[in-house]
């Protein structure tokens, strides 16, 4: 009988020019692999041309997995891996399955016992829970809170009551170009003593990371945080 081929989970950089921040060993993968599976095969074809995939692009297959294509379509993505190929899942950025559609076809290939291999790489959730200085032994990680003002507010207070209760430190991310609304109603809603954490470009030149309380926040000139990718935590 063909072994199966591995789907392999390949962490990707948070940004522009930060090819470092993959270690050399998924990279050396990489350049194994001809198959992939993405978000966007736009982006992927420009990161994979980036690392110099001894392939030329053109010769590469690139599945997308998006809103676009049926669910029923993602398993035939995998057909290729139980003919003994392995493929490669991407991230926009970051990590594949961690606040991204990738879980699906994770959840996919373990049903249909396919040997799932998750990869060493950037994460920008764990990266700004380090990086905070907030309890890292107890987190949630909530993704997008609402996007209406009249329910942001009931969401960042049940976060704040969560992080009291539990000692525990809530994680969330925003629409880029909603950063400084969301921190705005973060400030306006938030208790004084509750801390609060900005962490912006994480791996890049311009990174930001600040913990402070939401009333020393109030005292402070804000960072310009608009249409940067940035996650917020409360503590």
């Amino acid at each position: 009988m063909q072994a199966k081929g591995k789907l392999y989970l390949l962490p990707t950089p948070l940004g522009d020019d930060t090819n470092h921040t993959v270690p050399t060993y998924v990279m050396d993968i990489i350049h194994q692999l001809s198959v992939f599976i993405a978000e966007k095969a736009k982006t992927a074809r420009h990161f994979i041309k980036s690392t110099n995939h001894p392939t030329a692009i053109s010769e590469l297959t690139f599945f997308e997995l998006n809103k676009r294509i049926e669910p029923s379509e993602w398993r035939q993505y995998l057909t290729i891996a139980k003919e003994g190929k392995d493929i490669g899942l991407l991230s926009e950025a970051g990590c594949p399955g961690v606040a991204d559609p990738g879980a699906e076809i994770v959840k996919l290939a373990h049903q249909q016992g396919i040997e799932v291999v998750p990869l060493v790489g950037p994460s920008s959730i764990l990266l700004a829970l380090m990086g905070s200085g907030m309890n890292g032994q107890n987190f949630a990680f909530h993704g997008y809170l609402s996007p209406k003002k009249e329910l942001v507010s009931k969401d960042l207070k049940r976060l704040e009551s969560n992080a009291k209760k539990f000692k525990q430190t809530q994680i969330f991310i925003e629409t880029p170009y909603r950063n400084g609304q969301m921190i705005e109603q973060a400030l306006k809603h938030l208790s004084n003593a509750t801390q609060f954490c900005i962490a912006m470009d994480l791996t890049l030149p311009s990174q930001y990371i600040a913990t402070y309380s939401v009333g020393e926040w109030k005292k402070k000139e804000l960072p310009e945080v608009h249409k940067k990718p940035a996650v917020f935590l409360i503590y």
